[in-house]
Formats: structure tokens, sequence, C-alpha cells
């Protein structure tokens, strides 16, 4: 039943999946957000939130940016062949954004991985990518030192403020 008045119900973003792993293991230079290829039976699977971003990542195969080993459960009560999990799935984006991502992976060796996947307002599958580099064991360990001397400060700071 429409809404009076003409107005579009409005829904919210969801987020579905999260690399918590991406910004220990890279350094992320830029971020750009992608729409996601997908069959009718991964969408349910992901809106069930069976998705699994670890050790994922995108290359460039024949002019066009694909999201490899990125992990979608197949969905129960689907009919028909099976899914393959961990297939290669396309990933849209505009062609001046793919000419640039070509450029600066091909030239700086860096790496494209996946941050996050939600559903936008609209009800479309999108990733979040990161353009990245990968952290040295010794960036690692800067990197725990400076958010374990943060959490002691805010720790600190609640104490005595």
């Amino acid at each position: 039943m429409p809404d009076e008045g003409g107005e579009k119900s409005e829904r919210k973003s969801e987020q579905v999946a999260v690399n918590r792993k991406a910004r220990f293991e890279y350094e992320i230079l830029e971020r750009f957000e992608a729409g996601l290829v997908l069959t009718g039976a991964e969408v349910k699977s992901v809106r069930d939130h069976k998705v699994s971003l670890s050790d994922s990542y995108a290359r460039f195969q024949d002019g066009e940016l694909y999201l490899v080993n990125l992990d979608i459960a197949p969905y129960e009560h689907a009919g028909g062949a099976p899914q393959e999990p961990k297939r290669a799935r396309k990933l849209l984006l505009h062609r001046r954004e793919l000419r640039k991502l070509v450029g600066k992976v091909a030239e700086r060796g860096l790496t494209i991985i996946p941050l996050g996947v939600h559903f936008n307002n609209r009800g479309w599958a999108k990733v979040r990518l990161g353009l990245a580099r990968g952290r040295q064991m010794y960036d690692k360990r800067r990197a725990i030192r400076e958010r374990e001397q943060k959490r002691d400060l805010a720790r600190q700071m609640r104490k005595y403020g």
C-alpha cells in the first residue's frame, strides 16, 4: 500500500560484514564503493549475514574488476543448481574509477581489498573497497603500541576526569 502524500518510505543502509583485519594488515590509502553482482540466492544469503571477507581481494581480469575469495555461504532454501561459495564476483565501478585503480595498482604495487559489505538505502548490495599497501611487522607492532597507549590514556581520563 503506497504512503499517503506520495512520500517514499525511507530504508536505512544495512551493514552486513566488516573486514576487521584489513586495517591492521594494511595501510588504507583510498576508499571506494562498488556494486556487487550476485545471484538471487546469494543476495538472500548476504541478507542473512553469511559472508566472510577474510583473505579476499580484488583483481583485474579482461579490463574488469573481480572480487576473489569472497565467501558467501550457500542459501539453504535455494533450489536448482548449487552455488559455488568462493567464486569470483564482478564489481561495478565507473570507467574512470577503474582506470584510476588500474594505474595505481600497476605502478605502485598496491592491492585492492574489501573493507565491508552493506546494502544501501535502495536495497542494492555494495562493497566498500580500499586501495591498500601491506604493512610490515614493525608497522603492526607500532599500531598495537599506539592503540594500547590510547586505551590507557582514555582509562586515566575516566578515572581522574
